[in-house]
């Protein structure tokens, strides 16, 4: 199975349209539908996106190894830690205030 036909089988086995899919992870619909076709090539970037969106264990959206989403919130949590970890302080800094702006208004939103 390609690459392409792992998206596809990602996004059908979470019942979702190719529309949602694609505005879950910021692209366009037809971007992930000539993906799915294989009439653009998959980039490191949406592997990213579609590996921190769904917990998509990106080894297997690689190469077909493994299970498709991750087992535990630990292994999700690990994949975390190693894309935070790459990043240059500053954003890692970004990021930390980015996480603690969105717990705010998750719970701003939970109170009223």
């Amino acid at each position: 199975m390609t690459i392409s036909k792992r998206i596809r089988h990602v996004r059908q086995t979470l019942n979702m349209s190719q529309v949602e899919f694609a505005k879950a992870i910021y692209i366009s619909n037809g971007y992930i539908a000539e993906l799915e076709c294989e009439h653009r090539r998959v980039n490191d970037r949406i592997i990213h996106l579609i590996s921190l969106t769904f917990g998509v264990n990106e080894k297997w959206l690689k190469t077909g190894e493994g299970d498709m989403f991750f087992r535990t919130p630990g292994e999700r949590l690990q994949r975390m830690i190693s894309l935070f970890n790459e990043l240059p302080p500053k954003f890692q800094d970004y990021v930390t205030q980015q996480i603690e702006q969105l717990l705010k208004t998750t719970n701003d939103q939970l109170v009223e």
